[in-house]
């Protein structure tokens, strides 16, 4: 199983100053995406979110974390992304749970731990129903999710979230909910629990070829 760390991923993070920064202020929107700067995490499609987004709230701001090798082209294409680079895991925490709305529409990942760490900031999330967020969260109830591939969904989900501060203060906390369930010393306890009962079990049945008759 997958965990998250719920003390160090947490809206308690949220910092004005950082805000500040980015020329946000209390009421503005900021939109983030963390991921690698790279082409398989479906860059298009967020640029193309936020540009929706945008089009609707001029004042919205967006947060791009992490590097790749995409990084210097869309900051040459996109001077009015803030574009963070590399950041160490406490201003990680204060970048996610600085902002307002998570979008992630990346369409390869094997699980995608952002979206556990996003869930314990408790940001709203805009992604695809699979991996981490398919497994934990659900429509309506705890983020926007929209069926695999669907790009027109997604930009659609982006834009309602954007433009509904009521809902997103329903999906943030009922995703810090969740998360609440999954931090590491309970993943890892579980682990710890499973190796006792396998190392108890008589040695004939943990042989693979034993058979019972």
């Amino acid at each position: 199983a997958r965990g998250v760390d719920t003390e160090l991923f947490a809206r308690t993070k949220r910092d004005p100053a950082l805000r500040a920064s980015w020329g946000a202020g209390p009421d503005d929107l900021v939109v983030i995406h963390v991921s690698r700067v790279a082409a398989e995490k479906n860059f298009p499609l967020l640029l193309r979110a936020f540009a929706a987004i945008r089009e609707r709230d001029p004042r919205a701001k967006f947060v791009i974390t992490s590097d790749g090798p995409l990084r210097k082209k869309l900051q040459r294409a996109h001077p009015w992304i803030h574009f963070t680079g590399l950041l160490e895991r406490g201003d990680l925490a204060r970048h996610y749970a600085s902002a307002d709305l998570f979008l992630y529409p990346s369409l390869t990942e094997t699980f995608g731990n952002v979206a556990l760490e996003a869930m314990a900031s408790a940001l709203p999330i805009v992604a695809f129903d699979y991996a981490a967020a398919g497994r934990y969260l659900r429509h309506g109830e705890s983020a926007w999710l929209v069926p695999f591939g669907d790009s027109d969904q997604f930009v659609t989900g982006a834009q309602t979230l954007a433009g509904d501060p009521a809902l997103r203060r329903r999906l943030g906390p009922a995703a810090r909910r969740l998360a609440g369930d999954i931090p590491w010393d309970r993943v890892i306890d579980g682990f710890e629990t499973d190796l006792v009962a396998a190392a108890r079990r008589p040695a004939a049945e943990s042989d693979p070829s034993f058979v019972r008759m």
